[in-house]
């Protein structure tokens, strides 16, 4: 076939002096691609039907066929057929005639986009031959029986991934004879983590069952100290969620020859996922209002979010990390990339990559929220992907961080990643892409520094400790948590560490040192306080600790500020100051509590129900300044599941969504979704209110219709009250 085969429309196109074909970034457009190609003149006479011609093709693409049960492709709700890259699949084709391969000739046509062209990998001849090599296109007869054919198709282990169109072209003396457009014999070729020969290649059976297969999992939140979880539906299998996923890379103007890559497809999906400088997916809002849109909390998964984007083409209101962070894992996993969701507790989001967060402190000790411009996450997620990275020395390839959150600009747009866990490990952040960045949310230190009345600065505490304290990721094949901190830091204080730390600034990484001279910390006397777990609406108590390992006996001016805080660490309100002198006997150790009120902090509390408090004490006779800060949550109440009637496929059942209000006040515009990935797609119910101890009870009749073990998904959401979450793992029987 000539490979671009024009037709007078296409001859019109206001094509510019640099290239002769427009650009080709579109998986659904397409050409026109002619059924007989004439060689010369053809003669009078002349009947296609003389020669071999092609009846029907059957692709093999129902679930419980050999293509998808092979490929692991049989839960993808999509009548098609999917195939993984680098992998033989069979079809099928009927003729008029039986085939006669010393005088027939026929080859097979793989098409994508408008502009199809050999060399791009967008237009691929296959002509039917002898033995198949492995990772390389290719066809053979596998079977002959009256006038059908059985065919082996091996794809080839880099080529492009999306949707490609098939023909069967045929030639006779006079020209090719080609099968008409059928949609029905239209092929997905996907990643294959199965494949040795794949860029994404992984050899864990557990583990691509639960980071390709997995259609749920968890998002662990709250703080280091009092880690939460919720479960998220990624529904990567979901109706039209594959076509809405390759739409993505379509609007991110991905050159249809670059869809190979996995490198190249997760930098732009990262820009794609957030909708700060493209009209991405999601936009991003942390202000706590949500108007005109859904709020972050309320989400239960990706498959509203990513189907609602596809038909409506506008960013999709609202979201924040771990909404990003969970449709990117959708996306990611749905075209064959091994995926998972982090969590990073405290994490650092540093304006300038210097390592350092500074929190100013006043001359009573007391932190300065006029100075003080940087900010510790309580937590932040991202997402890894796992893959070979060619571009980087050995031994940098594996996971991979990307982020879709929105924090800064990489080459010119909000993206971030793919960063290699190794180099951020080692400090070999001159590694692409965006390596310092991560370091810097990992390892920054906590600067605790006063400002003198004539501009000076001087250090009185450093926390090494706090920031990437904990990393985590969920348990392979289970709904535990796996902490995975090691794999991106040494040992806190270990010669190890110090090195990863001295290569990171060899590659450019800023560490401002500090001369010993203007910092000299109190190292006999150890601060830390505790806050007792409560529930929201509750009183609690905060108990702070002074250990005094010297023989001296001190005194301490304590000053304790409690603040709500985004979950971003950015300060809403002050709610409790609080100061006192702590008298700190010789080798002794003394405790302090302060109580915390509700009605303190009701009134002005967000969504997370996240406190920050710092605690900073100066210590009388040497003058040097303790300091502490830390997140703590409030257990937001759960809602309650529970089923009703026979769990059998093909069978109508019940689900009973309940929930009580703990406040001393009436929630407001309360809205209740719930979501059973491969068994119920998202509703929704509007509820007006909710009084105090009250209870309200929600009934949704629905039919699953396949067995096998699923997980329901609830969210509630008010004015006043956000993040309220319930889940039940359900066995449905067979019939």
């Amino acid at each position: 076939m000539s490979e671009t085969t024009s037709t007078s429309e296409e001859n019109k196109l206001p094509l510019n002096g640099r290239r002769a074909i427009p650009p080709n970034y579109s998986n659904d457009e397409e050409n026109e691609v002619p059924e007989m190609e004439a060689f010369g003149v053809i003669p009078r006479g002349f009947n296609p039907r003389d020669y071999l011609r092609v009846v029907d093709i059957y692709m093999f693409k129902e679930p419980q066929e050999i293509n998808k049960q092979e490929h692991h492709t049989d839960k993808y709700y999509n009548p098609k057929l999917i195939v993984r890259r680098g992998q033989a699949f069979q079809i099928q084709i009927d003729f008029n005639r039986p085939y006669q391969p010393q005088s027939d000739q026929f080859w097979l046509e793989f098409l994508m986009g408008r502009y199809p062209q050999q060399n791009k990998g967008t237009y691929i001849p296959i002509p039917v031959g002898g033995a198949l090599k492995p990772g390389q296109w290719g066809a053979k007869v596998i079977h002959r029986e009256n006038n059908s054919i059985r065919l082996s198709i091996m794809s080839s282990a880099t080529c492009i991934i999306g949707k490609f169109r098939l023909y069967v072209a045929v030639l006779t003396p006079y020209g090719i004879l080609r099968t008409r457009r059928n949609s029905a014999t239209d092929t997905y070729i996907l990643f294959n983590p199965w494949c040795q020969l794949d860029a994404v290649y992984l050899d864990d059976e557990k583990e691509r069952e639960e980071y390709v297969l997995n259609d749920v999992g968890i998002v662990f939140h709250g703080s280091a100290e009092d880690v939460k979880s919720r479960s998220w539906s990624y529904g990567q299998f979901e109706e039209n969620v594959l076509d809405a996923c390759l739409f993505l890379m379509d609007k991110a103007e991905l050159e249809l020859s670059g869809r190979g890559n996995p490198i190249k497809i997760c930098r732009v999906a990262s820009a794609v996922i957030n909708s700060r400088d493209d009209d991405g997916v999601i936009a991003g809002s942390w202000n706590n209002s949500y108007d005109y849109g859904v709020a972050p909390s309320a989400w239960t998964g990706s498959v509203d979010i990513l189907l609602e984007y596809y038909s409506s083409k506008q960013p999709v209101r609202y979201g924040q990390c771990w909404v990003f962070a969970g449709v990117f894992n959708t996306f990611l996993r749905c075209l064959g990339i091994p995926a998972r969701l982090i969590t990073n507790y405290s994490s650092a989001h540093d304006n300038n990559a210097n390592l350092r967060m500074d929190f100013f402190l006043d001359d009573d000790g007391k932190v300065d929220t006029r100075l003080t411009k940087d900010s510790v996450w309580n937590y932040h997620c991202w997402n890894e992907a796992w893959m070979t990275r060619p571009d980087l020395p050995v031994g940098f390839g594996g996971w991979q961080v990307v982020d879709g959150t929105p924090q800064e600009t990489s080459d010119g747009m909000y993206r971030c990643g793919p960063a290699s866990v190794q180099a951020i490990k080692h400090g070999h952040v001159c590694f692409q892409f965006d390596a310092p960045f991560v370091y810097a949310e990992v390892n920054s230190d906590i600067f605790y520094t006063r400002m003198e009345k004539n501009g000076t600065q001087v250090v009185e505490n450093i926390d090494t400790s706090r920031i990437g304290q904990l990393i985590v990721t969920k348990e392979v094949g289970g709904d535990g948590m796996m902490d995975i901190t090691e794999e991106y830091k040494f040992r806190e204080g270990s010669d190890e560490e110090r090195l990863a730390l001295e290569t990171a600034v060899m590659y450019g990484v800023k560490k401002q040192s500090i001369q010993d001279t203007t910092y000299q910390p109190q190292t006999d006397v150890d601060m830390d306080f505790q806050a007792q777990k409560a529930v929201l609406g509750n009183d609690f108590k905060v108990t702070i600790t002074f250990r005094n390992k010297s023989r001296n006996s001190y005194t301490a001016t304590t000053y304790f500020s409690g603040n709500i805080v985004f979950y971003t660490g950015v300060p809403k309100s002050e709610f409790k100051k609080h100061s006192f002198s702590a008298k700190l006997e010789p080798s002794s150790t003394s405790s302090f509590d302060v109580v915390i009120k509700s009605s303190e902090y009701m009134r002005d509390l967000l969504e997370q129900a996240s406190f920050h408090f710092f605690v900073t004490a100066r210590i009388n006779e040497t003058g040097k300044i303790l300091a502490v800060q830390k997140a703590v949550m409030l257990e937001i109440p759960t809602l309650r599941i529970k089923t009703k009637g026979e769990l059998v496929a093909g069978k109508e059942m019940s689900v009973i969504v309940e929930f009580t209000n703990p406040l001393k006040q009436t929630l407001e515009n309360v809205t209740l979704r719930l979501e059973g990935p491969g068994m119920l797609r998202t509703i929704k119910k509007q509820f007006g209110r909710i009084p105090m101890n009250s209870t309200l009870t929600w009934e949704v009749k629905f039919t699953p219709m396949r067995a096998g073990l699923r997980k329901l998904i609830a969210s509630l959401n008010s004015d006043a009250l956000r993040h309220v979450y319930g889940e039940l793992n359900v066995q449905i029987q067979k019939p």
